[in-house]
């Protein structure tokens, strides 16, 4: 009886843990959920972008759409929302948020700016994860001389105004895309390294990982093996709060002329171009201002609650 038990009690536990209890837990959460439903529609819509305009040279834009780079023949500029009208004419159903100065289609260049945003966010998140982890977890363990010079370095970039140091970056190597997704990786390497570090220097005292010394184990299966994947929570959170933060910094670039450069379509690029009309065509910088608020809300949303579902502090 006694067996059963704790069989039971054995049962119910494990199915407490695991990625799938984690996402159970999340989508109770109502906010959550839309989140998710926004960053699917988000990121469905720039993986169409992605592979229209890096594989299909713009066909189906062309043959379902507008093509997001060239002027629509016969199309006024400026044109309102469809509904309202201006100076300029009156809002067309075939343009429902309007056109922008050269006569294209504000909602297919709302679509094909997509793929910047998620392109760059994606990129330079990854890579300030795998970067950040790594320095993080060797420093935190190995501690002495190593945690010094790790974590000096990682102090200096923490030091310099994250803008400043990414339009440095790329005023010295270039204003390619390229070169905006490595400036935005290099600025989240001290966030994770920090946060990674702080993690590991408790977990470095836990019984299991002294057992795992104790039996030989190499320093590399172990943090590999045991320390970073029980100290990897808090990062997972972080990622998606850095990924909005990413796609806020990206639009920042854009709008003062770094990044995608015209006439790719990118976010920020297009509010830079609306400040010019804010009083004719206010709609103009609403769209692209709306996108961009969307998107960061709605990967700050599920970053609280990943906290919520993954931090068990916070159950009571």
């Amino acid at each position: 009886m006694a067996a059963e038990t704790q069989e039971a009690d054995t049962e119910e536990y494990e199915s407490r843990v695991g990625a799938s209890y984690t996402l159970s837990r999340l989508l109770q959460d109502t906010s959550a959920r839309i989140s998710l439903v926004l960053i699917a529609v988000i990121s469905g819509m720039a993986l169409f972008a992605f592979v229209d305009a890096e594989f299909l040279d713009y066909q189906l834009a062309e043959t379902y759409l507008y093509h997001p780079l060239r002027n629509n023949a016969g199309t006024r500029p400026l044109l309102p929302p469809v509904g309202l009208s201006n100076q300029f004419g009156e809002g067309v159903l075939a343009h429902p948020l309007g056109t922008d100065t050269r006569g294209r289609d504000i909602a297919v260049r709302l679509l094909y700016g997509s793929r910047i945003a998620i392109q760059i966010a994606l990129v330079s998140t990854t890579i300030g994860v795998v970067v950040g982890t790594a320095v993080g977890a060797v420093s935190g363990y190995y501690g002495g001389w190593v945690d010094d010079v790790l974590m000096r370095f990682v102090e200096i970039l923490y030091s310099i105004p994250f803008l400043v140091l990414v339009i440095a970056f790329m005023a010295a190597f270039g204003r390619e895309l390229i070169y905006a997704m490595i400036g935005v990786s290099i600025i989240s390497v001290p966030i994770f390294a920090r946060l990674i570090r702080s993690e590991v220097l408790s977990i470095r005292e836990e019984t299991y990982v002294e057992a795992a010394q104790a039996a030989g184990v190499k320093d590399r299966n172990i943090l590999l093996r045991h320390i970073i994947p029980n100290s990897f929570a808090p990062v997972v959170i972080q990622t998606t709060l850095q990924m909005g933060t990413n796609i806020l910094i990206v639009a920042g670039l854009s709008f003062l002329g770094f990044g995608a450069q015209p006439p790719t379509p990118s976010w920020g690029q297009m509010l830079s171009i609306a400040r010019n009309y804010m009083l004719p065509a206010p709609w103009f910088s609403v769209w692209p201002g709306l996108a961009i608020l969307l998107t960061v809300m709605a990967f700050n949303i599920l970053g609280d609650g990943l906290r919520d579902t993954l931090d068990p502090r916070l159950e009571n």
